[in-house]
């Protein structure tokens, strides 16, 4: 007989019910985008035919994208803020992390404390003096400008998520490093960063999205296209016409800056749920 556990199954009324729930569940949040890729699609004639299914398939709406100057360069803008506000946010989190779970000093507590009012904080509450602020330092309109707001918004996230994950490792790890002959730098270096890195690069993942998706600081905090992202491109695009509006050009553009965070969370998904959940459950 075998050691396992058997697991007793549902009735079939309670299998098809929670079936049914997932299905409605998914649909319902797949339905915009199905709609956002369906406008992309159709030709101009056809936006406001109200059909899901485009009649005939066009990629006029792309070509028009990235025939656009503004367009590649702000990927390039986002791409990049993006990524560099990811590494220093990140890196300074986990060193953070590290801090608070294993070492003894006053205001331990009142860090976490500190990270968790910064994130409820209305971001809305500080543009405006930001704005005067960069106005006045030579920040406005530079990706500075938006890296600096962008780390420290998600500080509080990154901090917190690694801080659960840290609390889960196995601190015996760092001592048989240090009676090794590690510094404390290199055994948290060479035996704990290894282990806390689905947590790390869940925070990671979790920052670049927000840099990515980001309107409200990109949008006061920039003026040309020499630092203005995705998002606030998008609101310039104009149609052929005065009268012609560019749904089809919106729409087109949606589902690009779509595709890499929709790519990101496919492929590293295991990494992003180990992350999250990890400090979940400590034993």
């Amino acid at each position: 007989m075998s050691g396992r556990p058997r697991i007793a199954r549902p009735p079939l009324t309670e299998w098809l019910f929670w079936r049914f729930t997932v299905v409605v569940v998914v649909c319902y949040a797949l339905l915009p985008v199905a709609w956002l890729l369906s406008l992309s699609l159709k030709p101009a004639g056809d936006l406001a035919d109200g059909r899901l299914f485009p009649r005939t398939l066009s990629l006029e709406h792309y070509a028009a994208v990235f025939h656009d100057p503004q367009f590649p360069a702000a990927l390039v803008n986002s791409l990049g803020i993006g990524l560099i506000a990811t590494l220093i946010s990140v890196a300074i989190a986990t060193l953070a992390a590290y801090a608070i779970v294993r070492l003894r000093f006053p205001g331990r507590r009142l860090v976490l404390v500190a990270a968790l009012a910064v994130a409820m904080f209305p971001p809305i509450a500080i543009v405006g003096p930001l704005f005067d602020l960069w106005r006045g330092l030579g920040l406005f309109d530079t990706w500075a400008g938006l890296i600096i707001p962008y780390m420290t918004l998600t500080l509080p996230l990154a901090i917190w998520t690694i801080t659960a994950f840290f609390r889960a490792l196995p601190w015996e790890l760092e001592r048989a490093a240090r009676v090794d002959g590690a510094t404390r730098l290199g055994a948290f270096r060479l035996a704990l960063l290894p282990l806390a890195a689905p947590g790390v690069f869940a925070s990671a993942i979790l920052v670049f999205i927000f840099a990515w998706n980001d309107f409200l600081f990109a949008a006061c905090l920039t003026s040309t296209g020499a630092s203005r992202t995705v998002p606030v491109a998008i609101t310039f695009f104009t149609g052929s016409s005065r009268f012609e509006q560019p749904i089809g050009a919106i729409a087109a553009a949606s589902v690009v800056v779509t595709i890499p965070v929709v790519l990101l969370i496919l492929l590293f998904q295991r990494r992003i749920v180990a992350g999250l959940t990890g400090g979940a459950v400590k034993g």
